[in-house]
């Protein structure tokens, strides 16, 4: 018997069910019995329906919007894991939230990255499994392992199959300085060349774009980030490259749809012609846009599942 748990049991939050049933279907398992709703006043309860003690917990959670109550569900999940003597809990968070206060940008702001990690430890999880983490030092902001997955090899498969024999003719951008390395290593995949929009950050949520680092004219272009929020610098980016670069297809994917605010009104009249999400964050069933493609981790969740209660390398699902 593994040491540290009987059997894998899988348990989902509300934030991404969806992808939780499909893990379970990979691994030809059931979604655990359990209950996670609010009282009156707003307070999360979760009611567990079957013994986990011994077992392999992991708990499905992207911590999206809502943020606060999705991260406060899978809170109170793990402890009541931890209370149920679980064998071992992992905490999946396809999405991380508040990824993006990781570090001081100006005097006096909270690393509220580190103290979400912090909670995420005292809670009780003994390791956490995500994907495409904005910043990878943040890693480091736990005091337990991490396995950070890379959604790069699903997009690589995508465009590759969309692309096939373009490949001279398709040039993948990066829309700012800060996802270059991501960017680079995806074009090289995919055997591309690589150019890089400059842009300037005013304030949050919005930007200016500058200047275009590379020969974009007459080309297709896949603009290739990590996140889209309220897709201000993905769209403003678009409109560079067409109107600036002179490029002539526009296609952009992101591992994490965030899709807040004024998202969809800017993404329906930009210039990009489609957009390819993960799943990592689930489409809302209000949001009608034909632009808007989304692509299953399910089956890297799944196999990053097995491999790491098994205690097999997880190293394979990098490259």
């Amino acid at each position: 018997m593994i040491a540290h748990g009987k059997d894998i049991k899988i348990f989902a939050g509300n934030s991404n069910r969806t992808l939780a049933e499909a893990i379970c279907k990979d691994l030809n398992i059931t979604l655990g019995n359990a209950e996670v709703g609010r009282f009156s006043d707003g307070e999360n309860f979760v009611s567990i329906y079957e013994t986990v003690r011994g077992s392999d917990v992991f708990v499905v959670q992207s911590t999206c919007q809502p943020v606060n109550d999705n991260l406060m569900e899978m809170l109170v999940m793990i402890d009541a894991f931890k209370r149920a003597s679980a064998g071992r809990i992992t905490a999946v968070m396809p999405y991380f939230g508040y990824a993006r206060q990781d570090r001081k940008a100006k005097p006096r702001d909270p690393i509220s990255a580190k103290l979400v990690a912090n909670m995420i430890v005292a809670a009780g999880a003994d390791r956490v499994l995500t994907m495409d983490l904005h910043a990878s030092q943040i890693q480091g902001f736990f005091d337990i392992p991490v396995d950070n997955l890379l959604g790069n090899p699903i997009f690589v498969e995508y465009f590759r199959d969309k692309y096939k024999g373009q490949e001279d003719d398709t040039i993948v951008v990066s829309p700012d300085v800060g996802s270059v390395a991501r960017a680079r290593a995806f074009a090289q995949k995919l055997g591309m060349n690589l150019a890089i929009v400059d842009k300037r950050r005013q304030k949050a949520n919005s930007s200016e774009v500058m200047n275009i680092i590379g020969d974009v004219r007459g080309k297709k272009v896949i603009l290739f980030d990590d996140m889209v929020d309220t897709a201000g610098s993905l769209c403003g980016a678009a409109k560079a490259l067409v109107e600036i670069g002179g490029a002539i297809d526009v296609t952009a994917c992101a591992s994490h749809g965030v899709l807040s605010g004024p998202a969809i009104e800017r993404i329906e009249q930009s210039y990009i012609n489609q957009v390819v999400f993960l799943d990592t964050v689930p489409s809302r069933p209000e949001v009608k846009c034909d632009k808007i493609k989304y692509l299953s981790v399910s089956h890297m969740f799944a196999e990053a599942i097995d491999r790491i209660y098994e205690e097999i390398s997880v190293s394979k699902l990098f490259t």
